[in-house]
């Protein structure tokens, strides 16, 4: 009798698992949203808790799931490959993102992460409109949807950089939108469309962007309130050009005012195309908070326009925030500058979920939020603290390896180019100089030991020979590609990083495999979902895969990531 009442109560709990499988409707939310921060390092969600308000990030870890032990499992950790391993599931020796740029070697000449030459822009400029997913190798979660709905879900990208736009929509997206400081328009390409669609032409002729500069950007609390960051005026701070030193407030009206070539932000970049002359700086948008806002305010005109959520089927919005790596490169991780923008993105995030609320609902919509990498210190800042710390110049590294290759081996460009720590060799050189290129490689990689700041470098042969699953040579394997990395793979020294502006020091950057770069939120909110959190480690891998087994698809089909089973266990 007991087995038989333990049979059905067994069978009594089962019943609403078998119902829903056995209903004609199948259960998936209405809306994803994918929110990706830009160089947002994972204490950043703790960091300013105290300044916080209940709405934004404080409600997503209030009532999601988070995993704190989240990291990327690669190098470089930059913004092209965050974002495509992030939608791919996938590092970039399968989805072939191995950086913002890298040198095409049958071309000669290095090529840009989204760059597209055969197609045209739609609403902008040639320069920021010729752009597409092409160099992505693998399909996205957001691919994989429009599959599975035979492409009646829809799916757009919206960011102010292009690469954050379209990597995660994908190729087969309805639209990605991103920003042309040139005209302060968002604009888009001919791979996804011929015009621009009524809203958006709409939401342009606003001129939103040029609102937000017609005011200084002041703080949002008084500045006496921002002890969580250092002190306002500080060395190894970036000023706006134009500006004096880097304190607030920041005159925007007069800043923009000027012609973009002559207020090029001084800041780190990794990859940022140079600026074009126009007649206002309407550029400037993107190092300040308020690049973030106006990436929202055109996010939630998309979901109202294309009324994403309420369509009968699962359509997904893939919103990235960049402005927090603008400002993040200009100011470092401890400027007021930095703080400030993450409590106005905080403010953003609360508007985003009361959007969310009230169109399609709690219940009905699945968030995650994640970034694409974090930062380092500033080196200036943590060497005043007694830090190890330092600083490189890649044009300098470069130059000098092939100044002691000539004095080798004789005249010849042998260096092609340094990027993303990785040493281009002149193979077709090598090859007509009759060398062994595997011993060219190791003996570059013994001499780029020898400059200050690298711990050690290790040839695109010896990478290939073997297989890692922890460590240093993990991160470097995953990050290798052989038809678009390098030939050596350089690996700096903790807190080292790569400046622009060497020996100068302003803001910071990001690329390596420290914690402080590798390190990123993982959020999810919503449908299904249940408070908790895991200090489990999981992979930026594993995000794709977590949702294809949420919305019942198939994973993207390079994805090596695995589900992460502690929040689906939560459904």
């Amino acid at each position: 009798m007991k087995k038989r009442l333990s049979l059905l109560l067994a069978a009594t709990l089962a019943l609403p698992a078998f119902a829903q499988k056995a209903s004609k409707s199948l259960d998936r939310p209405k809306l994803v949203v994918g929110i990706v921060v830009d160089q947002m390092r994972y204490d950043y969600l703790y960091r300013y808790w105290s300044k916080y308000g209940n709405g934004g990030f404080r409600r997503l870890l209030g009532e999601g799931f988070s995993y704190e032990n989240a990291h990327y499992n690669y190098v470089p950790t930059y913004t092209g490959p965050g974002h495509a391993s992030i939608y791919t599931g996938t590092t970039p020796s399968v989805h072939g993102i191995v950086g913002n740029n890298w040198l095409v070697r049958e071309e000669g000449k290095g090529t840009y992460v989204t760059e597209d030459k055969t197609v045209q822009p739609v609403g902008g400029t040639v320069a920021a409109g010729q752009q597409s997913p092409r160099h992505m190798l693998t399909s996205t979660i957001t691919d994989e949807l429009r599959l599975a709905t035979n492409f009646q879900s829809k799916v757009i990208g919206v960011c102010i950089k292009d690469r954050g736009s379209i990597l995660p929509a994908g190729h087969a997206a309805n639209a990605a939108y991103w920003y042309d400081g040139s005209n302060g328009a968002f604009i888009s390409s001919t791979f996804y469309q011929t015009t621009l669609p009524d809203w958006v032409q709409k939401f342009n002729q606003k001129q939103v962007a040029a609102q937000y500069l017609s005011k200084p950007w002041e703080t949002l609390l008084p500045i006496g309130q921002y002890t969580e960051s250092s002190p306002d005026d500080v060395a190894w701070e970036g000023a706006f050009k134009g500006e004096a030193k880097p304190v607030f407030p920041h005159d925007l009206p007069t800043l923009s005012a000027a012609p973009i070539t002559a207020v090029k932000q001084n800041m780190q970049t990794e990859g940022e195309k140079p600026p074009v002359a126009t007649p206002r700086n309407l550029d400037l948008i993107r190092s300040t908070p308020f690049g973030n806002s106006l990436t929202l305010d055109f996010a939630l005109e998309a979901l109202r326009a294309e009324q994403l959520g309420q369509r009968g089927q699962t359509d997904f919005l893939a919103l990235s925030f960049s402005s927090t790596d603008y400002v993040g490169h200009q100011f470092g991780p401890n400027a007021i500058e930095t703080e400030d923008t993450y409590l106005r993105l905080d403010r953003d995030l609360e508007r985003l979920f009361q959007y969310l609320d009230k169109a399609v609902g709690r219940k009905q919509v699945l968030v995650f939020l994640s970034a694409d990498h974090g930062a380092a210190h500033s080196p200036d800042f943590l060497r005043d603290k007694r830090i190890p710390a330092g600083s490189v110049g890649p044009g300098i590294m470069r130059d000098s390896l092939q100044r002691k290759l000539v004095q080798l081996h004789g005249a010849g460009k042998w260096v092609l180019s340094y990027e993303n720590q990785q040493v281009y060799l002149n193979q077709p050189l090598i090859e007509e100089k009759k060398l062994d290129l595997y011993q060219m490689q190791r003996e570059v990689a013994k001499l780029m030991t020898g400059f200050a700041g690298v711990t050690r470098a290790i040839t695109a042969e010896d990478l290939q020979k073997s297989h890692w699953e922890s460590g240093m040579l993990m991160y470097l394997e995953n990050g290798y590609f052989p038809k678009r990395s390098g030939d050596v793979m350089v690996v700096l020294e903790p807190g080292w990083l790569e400046s622009y502006q060497y020996p100068i020091n302003k803001g910071t950057t990001h690329g390596s495999s420290g914690n402080y770069d590798t390190h990123v939120p993982v959020v999810f909110w919503g449908w299904h979902v249940k408070h908790g959190e895991s200090s489990a480690p999981a992979k930026i891998t594993d995000i794709a895969a977590t949702l294809a087994r949420w919305l019942h698809i198939q994973e993207p089909d390079g994805c090596t990531g695995q589900p992460l089973l502690e929040v689906l266990s939560q459904k």
